[in-house]
């Protein structure tokens, strides 16, 4: 049976990328104080909290899998970087956008400027799982 070794590069981000749980977990909690109405939202900002924490839980996830999958197939180089990176980046940026967009006082019901943080994380996002794709792929 063939095992895998993790990149030092891979085992640094994994470890980063796992430490971030703790803050998920966190959100987690804020958000049960947010259903039972204990924090004051508007119905968007509600909304857009719980599409941070999900979107952060969600990509974290995909962030160690695609530190497995590069090493895997051998990346290495900008690309490599690229792939391992990609994932992660967005599960931050993503998160940030919806949270930080969503913010302010009084009645918010749309996203102000700080939304454009989720669509660079979607490019993250997409730079990465094409670079780890393609590299699986000719790897």
């Amino acid at each position: 049976m063939h095992t895998l070794e993790l990149t030092a590069a891979s085992r640094y981000i994994a470890a980063i990328v796992l430490l971030t749980i703790v803050g998920i977990e966190f959100g987690g909690w804020f958000m049960t104080q947010i259903v039972r109405g204990t924090v004051p939202m508007t119905d968007f900002q509600k909304a857009f909290a719980r599409a941070g924490h999900a979107h952060a839980g969600v990509l974290v996830t995909l962030g160690l899998v695609t530190l497995v999958l590069a090493d895997a197939a051998g990346l290495d180089g900008l690309w490599g970087w690229v792939a391992r990176l990609g994932a992660p980046a967005a599960a931050a940026l993503i998160s940030a956008g919806f949270f930080f967009s969503s913010m302010g006082r009084g009645e918010v019901t749309k996203p102000n400027r700080l939304i454009w943080l989720v669509w660079l994380g979607a490019l993250a996002l997409g730079a990465g799982v094409v670079s780890l794709g393609v590299g699986l792929l000719v790897g």
